[in-house]
């Protein structure tokens, strides 16, 4: 951790007035060091009070999303243990994906605050402009069988969810199997990606990318997507949900790792499934067809009741699912 990090950290966990003094005898620096650090941050738009005999103190802590910001605030026991962090890349997934094959280890993530080659599910364009949303990719290497690696999604969605709802203050849902939803329209699209050798995965990546603070959706997706400023109104701190994520994700990774399923996971992924008891369409290649969506059983699967009493389990790499009468 470098000394700006370190700085930055104990600002904002103290709340209150640090001596330069006693930071110059913490990090054995010149007091000009140190006010230089204060002047660096500042520059990156936090509001530093400094008061003669008295300190610096962090007044505000606006949206800033950098290397810095990320590693003062991330202290899992794995999830963003390691961080990297783009101004711009072209996809946070083909990043994770170089490092996994150069060792990174699990648990890595990529940040960017703007990705030109982003991709979501089945190739489609991801649009991502700078300075307003969270692209980012955690590298996985876990010790389960290929079979297991699509419940990664169904995880990062539930953590997802916890974290805005936690963090935003507004009721999220999950349109199955990677889609994040709030009042109808998507916030959040997920992608997950395995590399494998016959039969162990060599290492996942989960690339997430939340609509956080834009403030007009553009125009041909409008009526399906919507951002959490638009939904709640205020402007949401980036690195802190995010953050709030990865923490929720450490939590739910471990439990669907130690039961091999979602089991742990089900009841409350179930109470935010947006598809549930509504009728939906199966986009199946085989042919479309339709149905009552009655929640996911442990293997991750979407239950769903084709009348008769016959319940049909759709697999979520196979199909895609539509709401009837629109988007969910």
């Amino acid at each position: 951790m470098t000394m700006k990090t370190e700085i930055l950290t104990l600002l904002r966990e103290s709340g209150d007035y640090i001596s330069g003094q006693e930071l110059c005898n913490r990090f054995q620096v010149s007091r000009t060091a140190v006010w230089k650090v204060m002047k660096q941050l500042q520059g990156e738009g936090y509001i530093i009070e400094a008061i003669r005999n008295k300190g610096y103190i962090l007044k505000e802590n606006p949206d800033v999303l950098s290397l810095s910001e990320l590693k003062s605030r991330i202290h899992n026991c794995w999830a963003g243990r390691e961080i990297y962090f783009h101004e711009e890349t072209g996809s946070t997934n083909i990043d994770a994906k170089r490092l996994g094959e150069e060792g990174a280890p699990h648990g890595t993530v990529v940040v960017a605050d703007q990705q030109n080659a982003g991709r979501g599910r089945r190739g489609r364009a991801w649009e991502s402009p700078a300075g307003k949303d969270i692209y980012f990719t955690i590298l996985l290497r876990p010790g389960f069988a290929p079979d297991k690696a699509s419940g990664l999604t169904l995880v990062m969605a539930l953590s997802v969810v916890q974290a805005i709802e936690k963090k935003c203050g507004l009721q999220a849902g999950i349109k199955w199997p990677n889609d994040v939803v709030v009042n109808g329209r998507k916030v959040c699209g997920i992608l997950t990606e395995m590399t494998t050798e016959t039969d162990y995965i060599e290492h996942v990546v989960t690339g997430v990318g939340i609509n956080v603070n834009l403030e007009v959706m553009p125009e041909e997706i409008k009526n399906t997507a919507t951002s959490l400023l638009l939904e709640g109104g205020r402007k949401i701190a980036r690195a802190e949900l995010l953050q709030e994520v990865l923490e929720r994700f450490e939590v739910n990774y471990g439990a669907y790792a130690e039961a091999l399923n979602m089991e742990p996971l089900l009841e409350e992924y179930d109470a935010h499934l947006v598809n549930r008891d509504r009728q939906v369409r199966i986009l199946d290649p085989k042919g479309e067809w339709e149905g009552i969506a009655k929640g996911i059983n442990r293997l991750g699967e979407l239950i769903v009741d084709k009348g008769g009493g016959q319940l049909v389990e759709v697999y979520a790499g196979e199909v895609s699912v539509r709401g009837l009468y629109g988007y969910v």
